[in-house]
C-alpha cells in the first residue's frame, strides 16, 4: 500500500476564491428566493391596502411613490426575475438540457444578463 499524502487546504477563505458564473447564479437564486419569502408580508400588505377602497388605493399610491419604496420594489422585481429565470435554468438542467460546461456557463451568463436587463427596462417603465 502506497503512502500518498493529500494536500488539503488548511484555511478556506470563500471571499478569495473566484467563483464561476454558474456558482454566482446559484447563490443569487437562493438569495432572491429568501428575499421574496421575507417580502411576502410587505407585498400582501400593499395588495390589501390597494384593494379596500379608493382612499386606501390613494394611500397605497402614496406609499409606493417614495424613492425608498421604489428602490425596495425595484430590488424585489430583480429578485423575482432572477429567481424565475434561474429556476427555469435549474428545471432545464434537471431535464438534462445544457449539462455540459460551455452551455452551463452560457445559460448562467444569460440568466444574469436577462434578469438585469429586464429589471432595468421594467423598472424604468414603472418608475
Amino acid at each position: 500500500m502506497e503512502n500518498v499524502q493529500k494536500i488539503r487546504p488548511k484555511f478556506l477563505d470563500l471571499t478569495r476564491i473566484r467563483q464561476p458564473v454558474p456558482a454566482w447564479v446559484s447563490i443569487l437564486h437562493r438569495i432572491s428566493g429568501f428575499a421574496l419569502f421575507l417580502s411576502l408580508p410587505l407585498l400582501l400588505w400593499l395588495l390589501d391596502n390597494s384593494l379596500h377602497s379608493r382612499s386606501s388605493f390613494a394611500r397605497f399610491q402614496e406609499a409606493i411613490s417614495t424613492p425608498l419604496m421604489k428602490l425596495v420594489l425595484l430590488g424585489l422585481l430583480w429578485a423575482f426575475l432572477h429567481h424565475l429565470l434561474a429556476g427555469l435554468r435549474h428545471i432545464a438542467m434537471d431535464l438534462d438540457l445544457g449539462m455540459n460546461l460551455s452551455s452551463g456557463r452560457t445559460t448562467a451568463t444569460l440568466v444574469l444578463v436577462v434578469s438585469l436587463t429586464l429589471t432595468v427596462v421594467l423598472g424604468a417603465m414603472l418608475w
